[in-house]
């Protein structure tokens, strides 16, 4: 008889591991990654007013998670 809860669990342990890894990243990842001085971040400073906009960290964000998740749809 199949587990009616493998899946679940499968997806629970995998969610647990990502959210892990996202603590570490945001945790130490200035330190490891140099996060936020990727080319074509904008950073606007005028006066008391600072404008920041990750334009280069969202366009590797969204590669990446984008190959993770074709790998692990890929069959």
């Amino acid at each position: 008889m199949e587990n009616p809860f493998g899946s679940m669990g499968r997806f629970l342990i995998l969610a647990g591991l990502l959210l892990l890894v996202l603590g570490v990243i945001l945790q130490f990842g200035e330190k490891i990654f140099g996060r936020g001085r990727l080319p074509g971040d904008i950073l606007l400073r005028r006066g008391n007013f600072t404008f920041y906009f990750p334009l280069g960290t969202c366009l590797l964000l969204s590669i990446v998670i984008s190959l993770v998740l074709a790998f692990l749809n890929w069959r």
